[in-house]
């Protein structure tokens, strides 16, 4: 990023659930920020970059009691993901990392990123309250490019659109052969409800078993306050396709003020689906297989 002052805030903090999460549970939806002196942003921020070092991080997990966690690339940080790859490699045997970049990157940075722990690429079309592209976001077309390297060395496709865009998309972004991860539910408009024609078109395309979906509510209305009208969503996913879900929490939650606290979404999830066998599935085992997180004992 060209010269200035950084813009910053301190990163939220987080309280334990009163229920604690089982063992090895993986918060799937998060970031690291900085430090700012050795990673700072390279494209220019729409909103104040939160002090979310790895450290900081790493006691945000251990205060809701998230053994694992995957990290998603912020914007800001465009196509570099050192601060990631250094937040990783601090923590190998927890962390992995989804990245973002265009088709113009070379097979050796790619493979060199894979073996760091990064196992996915994160394409946007969800655009800023103005109606820009995010700077540094990364669109559908690159993914397509991509895609025949993704399948050779094992990678995911992230997908942040909202729920229209991905009912008109998904059908040919499901032909590339390349495992796709929904962020934030989808991202439909709760006030249509889990009927609506665009979130269904998705639950439906659910029991394809190239797609996966993010529990992730806070990116559905301010930090998830609108709670009576995004439960009936999220019970939709639980019944139709406990087995392609995965749990976010969405930490440091930036463009959200006040801030949400991690604790509470932690306390949420496990609220809402109660059943301890299908919190485990969606919290252990499904994040295990799709983040290769059963590879651990190899990796050591």
């Amino acid at each position: 990023m060209s010269g200035g002052a950084i813009m910053t805030i301190p990163a939220p903090p987080a309280s334990a659930p009163s229920r604690a999460l089982p063992p090895d549970a993986c918060d799937a939806h998060s970031h690291v920020f900085g430090p700012f002196d050795r990673f700072p942003p390279i494209e220019r921020s729409v909103y104040a970059l939160p002090e979310a070092s790895p450290e900081i991080h790493a006691a945000i997990r251990r205060a809701i009691g998230a053994a694992r966690g995957v990290l998603t690339q912020p914007a800001p940080y465009a196509n570099d993901p050192g601060a990631m790859l250094a937040a990783i490699a601090g923590a190998p045997q927890t962390l992995r990392g989804v990245a973002v970049t265009n088709d113009s990157i070379d097979d050796a940075t790619l493979e060199r990123w894979r073996a760091g722990g990064i196992v996915g690429l994160r394409f946007t079309e969800m655009r800023t309250p103005s109606g820009e592209r995010y700077p540094g976001s990364v669109g559908f077309p690159a993914l397509r490019a991509l895609a025949p390297r993704m399948r050779e060395i094992g990678m995911h496709a992230q997908l942040w659109a909202n729920a229209s865009q991905l009912a008109e998309h998904l059908p040919v972004l499901l032909r590339l052969g390349v495992p796709l991860v929904i962020d934030h539910m989808g991202t439909p408009d709760p006030r249509e409800g889990p009927d609506g024609p665009a979130f269904a078109r998705i639950v439906d395309l659910l029991a394809d078993g190239a797609l996966w979906i993010k529990l992730v509510i806070c990116r559905l209305s301010a930090g998830g306050s609108d709670l009576a009208r995004i439960r009936p969503l999220h019970d939709r996913l639980v019944e139709r396709a406990s087995h392609r879900l995965v749990w976010g929490s969405d930490w440091p939650y930036v463009r959200i003020q006040p801030a949400p606290d991690a604790g509470h979404f932690a306390d949420l999830v496990q609220d809402w689906i109660q059943d301890a066998e299908l919190i485990r599935r969606i919290l252990v085992v499904n994040p295990a297989q799709l983040y290769d997180f059963n590879n651990n004992e190899e990796q050591a």
